[in-house]
C-alpha cells in the first residue's frame, strides 16, 4: 500500500503578517488559495515519490526473494535429475550383482546338497559292505510300521547280500523267508505280508533324508528330488 506523507498547512496567523494586510479581500483570498494549492501540490509530490521510492525497495526486495527461491527449486531439479541419470546405470549394475549373487548361492547350495547325498551314499554302500546284517534292523523297523502279519513274511535281497547274511547271522536269517532278487541292488529291499509290500531298502530312506535337508537349504522353487 502506498504511503502518503500528511503536509501541514501554516497556521493563518504565519499568513499574517504583524503588519497590516494590503490590498482588498478578494486579493487576500487569491493569494490563500494559490498557497493552500501550492502546498496540496507539495504535499502530494512528497507523498507519491516517498511512496514510490518505499514500494520499489519493497517489490525489489520481494522480486530478489522469490528469484532466489524459484532458482534453488530449479537447481534442486536439475540436481536430481542429474543424479537420477548418473544412477541408473549403478542401480541396474546393484540389481545384476543381487541376481548374481543369488545365483551364485543358489548353486552353491545345490552343490552342498549334492555333496550331502554322495557322502551318504558312498557311507551307506561301505556301511552294508562291513555289515550286511544291519539289513534285518530295516526289515524290523518296516515291519514294525505294517500289520501284523498272519501268515510268512518274505523279504527280497540281492543274491550276495542274501548270502553274507545267512553266513554272518543264520538265526535272524532264519526268522524270515528270505528271497534271492537279482533286480534288487546291494542295500535294497522289499518285503511281502499278507498282500502287502512295502520297501525297506535305503534308497527310499535316503531320499527321504534328503529331501530333508533340500527344504532347509533350497528355497521351495529350486527343490529338488536328489538322485540316490
Amino acid at each position: 500500500m502506498k504511503g502518503y506523507r500528511l503536509h501541514r498547512f501554516p497556521p493563518l496567523s504565519q499568513l499574517t503578517s504583524s503588519a497590516a494586510p494590503t490590498g482588498s479581500v478578494a486579493d487576500i483570498q487569491a493569494s490563500l488559495a494559490e498557497g493552500f494549492q501550492q502546498g496540496m501540490e507539495r504535499g502530494y509530490r512528497e507523498g507519491h515519490d516517498s511512496g514510490l521510492a518505499q514500494g520499489l525497495e519493497e517489490g525489489r526486495g520481494q522480486g530478489r526473494e522469490e528469484g532466489l527461491r524459484g532458482g534453488r527449486d530449479e537447481a534442486m531439479r536439475a540436481v536430481q535429475a542429474e543424479f537420477e541419470r548418473l544412477a541408473a546405470p549403478l542401480d541396474a549394475m546393484l540389481e545384476s550383482l543381487k541376481h548374481l549373487q543369488a545365483d551364485y548361492q543358489s548353486a552353491l547350495r545345490k552343490e552342498v546338497v549334492e555333496l550331502v547325498g554322495k557322502v551318504a551314499r558312498q557311507v551307506i554302500r561301505c556301511e552294508l559292505a562291513l555289515q550286511p546284517v544291519q539289513m534285518l534292523a530295516l526289515v524290523d523297523e518296516t515291519l514294525a510300521t505294517m500289520p501284523p502279519a498272519r501268515e510268512g513274511v518274505e523279504v527280497f535281497l540281492n543274491p550276495e547280500e542274501l548270502q553274507r547274511i545267512e553266513e554272518l547271522d543264520p538265526e535272524r536269517a532264519a526268522r524270515w523267508k528270505l528271497i534271492a532278487d537279482p533286480r534288487l541292488e546291494p542295500g535294497e529291499c522289499r518285503i511281502k505280508a499278507d498282500g502287502r509290500e512295502a520297501d525297506a531298502g535305503c534308497r527310499q530312506r535316503l531320499a527321504a533324508c534328503m529331501e530333508q535337508v533340500s527344504s532347509q537349504l533350497l528355497p521351495a522353487s529350486e527343490d529338488g528330488e536328489v538322485a540316490a
